[in-house]
């Protein structure tokens, strides 16, 4: 009877867990979303009157307790949870919807005002000035100087800082470039897919894959999947900000305040709704002799117990994650992405004692803002390179810094040479690469 019994809670508490991963894998918009839905849904879940302080702990795992003693068959439950949950209660200030942005605005706001150089940061205000609705730039490197009376170094330098904003492909010059942009924010390695985009678009719209594949010396197999992962990209960026529903808005789920001796890291609670129960349904529940009514409420509050429960280990895991991040991180945060060390999820799984998956859960499209603007969490994880203090990140950006500081334009080779006296064993090839992901020219487009 016992074993029958555990067998039954078992398969009761496994779709709970799986809804569980799921949420922590959850972004801050599709969390909003979910938990706006759960308030409509269940009448036992309540958002606190504008001025309310919220609940303390206490008071909540209080409630939770006499909710979960009272029926007993729910002890289960609130034992494995006690088990698992390191109890936080959810702190929020209130409940606030994003304003509505254009794509302008949106990509102005991932500059903040100390991060670059005024000359440099008013170039990228008239970039975006000029974009099309679609975030492509009509025009050419000499029209766009002509314009601005900006210097060609100054404008170039420009058009690299707007190309790493969000979304992937802004400030694209061509669609081959937009997509190559936002292939190079994916993890993994796509050189076929970027090979593609950059010669052989016109082969895809007409599905010539053999070509395709005799042309880049690639198996056929290979070349369709390059260009399903081709296809996944988003060749129009202004769609996503025509309607509200589709706003790609970024709310950075964490922030990271820098202090002389230390950092500090927050969580944005007023991103999401505060749940709480009803002390209205749970007083019912108390006084009500109605078995309907009791089972009823019974489940509702289980419901609601468990959403509040999973939001709260969301939120724990999440700034555990980012807290190592940031303690292993911290060069990039006072000195910039040249600093950037290279970083596994596994690493972290390891310090944290947590699964592998459950990181890269708790990664997955969460924001950190910083001074030096919005990254994404994934942006801090990466292989080495050349040597194992060194982050691809870091690499482009001191290819970056070379280039910036060239009294001549410096080939591949050069540049392979002048990364290798600092440590960076890189090959001529890769150096080529990350130019061209940084959207610099060759030493011959470099020239004046």
């Amino acid at each position: 009877m016992a074993l029958r019994q555990t067998q039954k809670q078992s398969q009761a508490l496994f779709p709970q867990m799986i809804e569980s991963m799921s949420l922590l894998q959850m972004g801050i918009q599709e969390l909003r979303e979910y938990l706006e839905n759960a308030l409509q849904e269940n009448p036992v879940l309540e958002l606190p009157e504008p001025g309310d302080a919220p609940a303390p702990a206490e008071e909540l795992n209080r409630q939770l307790d006499w909710l979960s003693a009272y029926d007993a068959q729910n002890a289960h439950y609130y034992v494995q949870d006690a088990e698992d949950v390191h109890w936080d209660a959810l702190a929020c200030e209130g409940y606030y919807l994003d304003e509505e942005s254009d794509l302008k605005r949106y990509i102005l706001s991932q500059f903040p005002d100390t991060r670059l150089e005024p000359e440099v940061m008013r170039a990228v205000e008239f970039l975006v000035s000029r974009l099309d609705s679609d975030g492509l730039l009509e025009e050419d490197l000499p029209e766009l100087c002509g314009m601005s009376g900006f210097s060609p170094q100054i404008m170039q330098r420009a058009i690299i800082e707007l190309q790493a904003a969000d979304p992937a492909g802004v400030g694209a010059r061509t669609l081959s470039e937009r997509l190559r942009l936002q292939l190079e924010r994916r993890a993994g390695d796509h050189r076929l897919a970027v090979a593609i985009v950059e010669n052989h678009l016109d082969a895809v719209a007409h599905n010539r894959y053999g070509l395709i594949s005799r042309t880049l010396g690639a198996t056929e197999r290979e070349v369709r999947e390059a260009c399903t992962l081709i296809r996944s990209l988003n060749p129009r960026l202004g769609t996503s900000f025509a309607v509200r529903e589709n706003l790609p808005y970024i709310t950075p789920d964490l922030w990271v305040s820098t202090f002389p001796d230390h950092f500090e890291l927050s969580f944005n609670d007023t991103a999401l709704p505060q749940l709480t129960l009803s002390p209205y349904y749970t007083k019912l529940l108390r006084e009500t002799e109605d078995p309907a009514v009791r089972r009823y409420l019974t489940e509702k509050v289980e419901a609601a117990k468990w959403i509040i429960r999973s939001v709260s280990l969301r939120r724990s895991t999440l700034l555990r994650c980012a807290q190592w991040v940031v303690e292993r991180q911290e060069d990039f945060f006072r000195l910039g992405p040249k600093s950037l060390l290279p970083l596994t999820m596994k690493e972290v799984a390891r310090a944290l004692e947590l699964h592998e998956s459950t990181v890269s859960r708790a990664v997955k499209d969460k924001y950190v803002q910083c001074e030096r603007g919005v990254y994404p969490l994934s942006y801090f994880f990466s292989r080495p390179v050349g040597r194992e203090t060194a982050s691809p990140e870091a690499v482009k950006e001191l290819l970056r810094e070379l280039i910036r500081k060239e009294s001549a334009p410096l080939s591949d080779q050069k540049l392979c040479e002048a990364l290798s006296r600092r440590g960076y064993s890189i090959s001529r090839r890769t150096v080529a690469k990350y130019r061209e992901e940084l959207g610099i020219p060759s030493a011959a487009g470099r020239k004046k």
